[in-house]
């Protein structure tokens, strides 16, 4: 089956605004059909939606209105990561307000809730005889964020190995892989600026696929970074910005990602193509031709970096990356 992966979906602030005016489906600009070619789709929410609760004591609080989720309706949105450094940018109210929303919606999601057993419970979803599974975490410590025993908030982990809770989350996968035929780990980690995977993600990522991982979906960075293959299993390093009102950093292009559509079976991955986009205007757009050249290259050096060989597919407009090596899967 295929799965869709985009990073950091913003839809507070200035899209909150936009979106007064606009359908649910100006967000997603022009990559609507290719969204819609999947059949998984998945993204890290990086808001909460809710028409109440009240902002915390941070620099960025991004809230956009309840009704907001009809936009992850329209792409078709089958789950969403939560945990990550916004999803009680204005409370537990507010989170609790958003849960219900997606529930009703029938959106997946993974990483917070209302106590530990809920930002730590597997989001299962069947599609058709394939069922997929989603665990989400996050290092971004916002101090009393981490969901508790009678306490809403979010899956906390460090990434260091040696850390109980990073066991902890080994042994949650490890428990996970018998429920699902595709297993997901979300991670919201590390800092918002750099290309090259931080100091001990690597070993972070490849303890997660030996525990029983399918695919690592890493994202936190503004940036896009590189992906690798490990055991025949894929991890993205962070798959950037796909929808916000950021301001652009010239050198570093937070508006330039990619949609990450990723061919899997029950038993092996079989191909990652990544489709270079731009955000304009609050919506996320398919790159013309020559910038879409120009942001693969980019991402060929930093898959080549990891070990990673792709290749520029002219007529499809995607990098790609086969996965050839199937000898350690499952």
């Amino acid at each position: 089956m295929r799965f869709l992966f985009v990073g950091d979906v913003m839809l507070g602030r200035l899209v909150n605004e936009r979106l007064q005016s606009e359908l649910p489906e100006y967000p997603w600009g022009d990559t609507l059909p290719l969204i819609r070619k999947t059949d998984a789709r998945i993204c890290n929410l990086e808001c909460v939606l809710s028409d109440g609760g009240s902002p915390a004591r941070k620099a960025f609080a991004f809230r956009s209105d309840a009704r907001n989720v009809a936009v992850l309706e329209a792409a078709g949105i089958d789950a969403v990561a939560l945990a990550n450094n916004h999803s009680l940018d204005y409370g537990t109210e507010a989170l609790a307000d958003m849960l219900g929303l997606l529930d009703r919606a029938g959106i997946f999601h993974a990483g917070a809730g209302g106590d530990t057993t809920e930002a730590q419970a597997l989001a299962r979803m069947d599609f058709g005889d394939v069922s997929v599974g989603l665990l989400a975490a996050t290092d971004t410590d916002e101090p009393g964020w981490d969901a508790q025993e009678g306490k809403p908030g979010v899956w906390f982990v460090p990434i260091d190995l040696s850390d109980p809770r990073a066991r902890d989350l080994l042994a949650r996968v490890r428990a996970a892989r018998a429920e699902a035929d595709v297993l997901i780990i979300s991670l919201h980690w590390g800092s918002n600026w750099g290309s090259l995977p931080e100091a001990g993600h690597r070993e972070f990522a490849y303890a997660l696929i030996e525990a029983g991982a399918d695919i690592v979906f890493g994202h936190s960075c503004h940036i896009t970074r590189g992906v690798e293959l490990y055991r025949g299993k894929v991890i993205m390093y962070g798959a950037g910005d796909f929808i916000d009102d950021y301001a652009v950093d010239e050198l570093e292009r937070n508006d330039e990602s990619f949609m990450f559509i990723v061919d899997a079976e029950r038993d092996r991955i079989d191909r990652v193509a990544m489709y270079p986009t731009v955000i304009k205007d609050f919506q996320a757009c398919l790159a013309g031709p020559a910038r879409a050249k120009r942001i693969a290259e980019r991402m060929e050096t930093l898959c080549k970096e990891l070990g990673t060989s792709t290749e520029w597919l002219e007529t499809e407009g995607a990098l790609e990356i086969e996965a050839d090596d199937t000898r350690y899967s499952r």
